[in-house]
């Protein structure tokens, strides 16, 4: 790329005051094209175009080998890995965020004020490690075991444990080395090789199910009447009947550079600002800003995506606002005017009292047996 810069820069014939320095790097271009092709599959899957109808055949092999997965654990060929304590799994059903992670750290907090010792397992997505199951910190490094991993740590106060592939690894550290007595899985609802007491399913209130179709046609992982075997679905935003409602609560930005600097969200309103989110349903965040009157410069990133400076370099002066998953990749290069925005779930006493209720006679069932 540098050779093909300075071979534009001799043979064409432009003023040099006038070419753009420097020009985009490879790296750059690879990450806006990722952008790119991501916001035209959200908005094919979500939008009801006809052309998507063309990846049907691919969608009902996806079908297919994702039945053909479940049904092999259901047999007694391949057994899946079961322990003496209660597993706990929250996953979706559709590609992307719809507030998994919130919903384990208010399930971890839930689980501490009942009296358990609650271990949470995390997929470790995008986390580059080589070595699998990893111990996680508050101050771990994200690109090592995933940014969920660590946003999941910095509040949960308890074990946690990025498990790549290896859930079942994970699960059987935390009983060995903390004397977990329930585990909480982030993510994991199509992972049939972990046997598992009770499923939630969280489920995105505004985009619900897209299309309908499995990828990649659509955004389903799995059929949607795979809802109706799970034990309890949470719905961000609106809830529908049988269904129990999680919104969020925020009220103030931290400095990513410097988790104590502190600022409410109301100094910022009225202002303008580069509103920045690499999370799985972006508009989700910017919606939280504008809610509070904050004028926002969209600048939406693909989920998990690898933060540099460059992608924060804004050359206006303008504060620059993200989500706190973002803000762990970015706190050794933020520049002071850089803010997060811690959010909590909120959910109805309905639902802990139901959870609790739930998983005690899962427990007392295993102890029966």
């Amino acid at each position: 790329m540098a050779v093909l810069r300075g071979l534009a820069r001799k043979y064409i014939p432009i003023r040099t005051s006038l070419w753009p320095a420097p020009l985009p790097s490879c790296e750059f271009l690879l990450k806006a094209g990722a952008v790119f092709l991501e916001q035209r599959l959200q908005n094919a899957w979500y939008g009801q175009h006809r052309w998507c109808a063309l990846l049907s055949p691919l969608s009902w092999a996806y079908r297919g080998a994702a039945s053909a997965r479940r049904l092999l654990y259901s047999t007694p060929l391949v057994r899946p890995y079961t322990c003496a304590t209660p597993v706990v799994i929250v996953g979706n059903i559709t590609v992307g965020g719809a507030g998994k992670t919130p919903l384990v750290i208010w399930l971890a907090h839930c689980l501490r004020r009942q009296g358990y010792r609650p271990g949470i397992v995390t997929r470790g997505y995008g986390g580059q490690s080589t070595n699998w199951p990893r111990r996680v910190a508050p101050d771990s490094d994200p690109h090592q075991v995933g940014d969920e991993s660590v946003l999941v740590a910095r509040h949960c106060k308890g074990p946690v444990v990025a498990a790549g592939r290896r859930r079942a690894q994970a699960v059987d550290q935390l009983l060995f080395d903390d004397k977990c007595d329930v585990i909480v899985c982030d993510d994991g609802l199509q992972d049939y090789a972990l046997a598992r007491d009770v499923e939630i399913a969280v489920v995105d209130g505004v985009r619900r199910f897209g299309n309908g179709r499995l990828l990649p046609a659509g955004p389903l992982r799995e059929p949607i009447d795979r809802l109706t075997r799970v034990d309890m679905i949470v719905t961000r935003g609106e809830a529908l009947d049988n269904e129990y409602a999680m919104s969020y609560r925020a009220s103030v930005a931290n400095a990513v550079a410097d988790d104590t600097a502190v600022r409410t969200l109301d100094e910022l309103r009225g202002r303008r600002v580069h509103a920045v989110a690499g999370i799985g349903h972006p508009d989700c965040f910017f919606s939280l800003l504008r809610g509070f009157g904050i004028e926002t410069i969209e600048h939406p990133f693909p989920d998990h995506y690898g933060f540099s400076r460059r992608d924060l370099a804004f050359t206006d002066g303008l504060p620059v606002i993200m989500t706190e998953k973002d803000a762990v990749k970015c706190r050794h290069f933020a520049s002071a005017d850089v803010w997060y925005i811690p959010i909590q779930a909120e959910l109805s006493s309905a639902f802990e009292k139901t959870f609790i209720a739930l998983l005690k006679s899962k427990i007392n069932g295993q102890a029966s047996s």
